[in-house]
């Protein structure tokens, strides 16, 4: 019997490997449709109702934990959590007993994960997994300490600025600027006051003077002594400067 699974990254690259490696290792798996934000994730799950869904936790707009409290089906489906480097998250999962693979995603986990989901179908173990995402959320949501969204003065009003939509943060005299897409804000805060309201698993100093949105780094190219360039998906670069080196870990980048 085929499992129709439905796929969620906000990265093209990331669908297509994990997509490739379902293809190619597990010949029962039915990929009924894949979805790149958190908004397309909760309406393909609702209208397709499929099996099993790898979901990417850390997305712009709705994260993977927003998606599922917006899923309106009778029946769960079972969920395969897809997340970069977030020590709290994975012992979360891990006390829940629900399954996630960690970017970038090996063949052999894969595998694994995959053959505990047909274990829970064929034997309906399934009707529980409502339980553990309601207690796995709870937790999650208790144990975080950083704020979802920031708010800043601007014009006279005061905007929202979601956590997950900050490309980049600057040093600019007193204030910290801002870069949200095509937008800049001015923020009146130090750069060490903003770091610390920023979770370390997706934001990261690069130098005195900038902290970049992990998720928003598309490529590193070395430099002279030791210091890196740092292209973001809008198109902006940064230095990542030589004092910072050790950063490069949790760009995945053994320094």
């Amino acid at each position: 019997m085929k499992i129709r699974a439905l796929l969620v990254d906000d990265q093209q690259t990331g669908l297509a490997v994990l997509r490739d490696m379902l293809h190619h290792s597990e010949p029962d798996i039915e990929i009924v449709g894949m979805a790149a934000s958190g908004r397309e994730a909760v309406e393909s799950i609702n209208q397709l109702a499929p099996d099993l869904v790898f979901l990417d936790v850390q997305m712009p707009e709705l994260d993977g934990f927003e998606v599922l409290a917006q899923i309106k089906l009778p029946r769960m489906p079972i969920i395969i959590f897809v997340t970069g480097r977030d020590d709290f998250a994975l012992k979360a999962f891990e006390a829940h007993a629900l399954d996630y693979l960690v970017k970038p995603c090996q063949l052999a986990r894969l595998r694994t994960a995959v053959q505990r989901a047909r274990q829970q179908m064929q034997s309906h173990q399934n009707g529980d997994i409502q339980q553990k995402l309601d207690g796995l959320l709870h937790d999650l949501k208790a144990g975080s300490k950083y704020p979802e969204r920031l708010a800043v003065k601007s014009d006279g009003r005061i905007l929202f600025l979601r956590l997950t939509d900050i490309d980049l943060a600057e040093a600019a005299d007193n204030y910290v600027k801002l870069y949200v897409g095509k937008e800049t804000h001015m923020f009146r805060e130090t750069m060490t006051a903003l770091e610390e309201k920023l979770p370390p698993d997706r934001f990261v100093r690069i130098s005195r003077s900038t902290i970049v949105n992990i998720e928003s780094v598309k490529e590193l190219h070395p430099m002279f002594h030791g210091e890196y360039m740092v292209s973001l998906r809008n198109g902006t670069r940064v230095t990542l400067t030589r004092g910072y080196r050790e950063q490069l870990r949790q760009l995945g980048v053994m320094p």
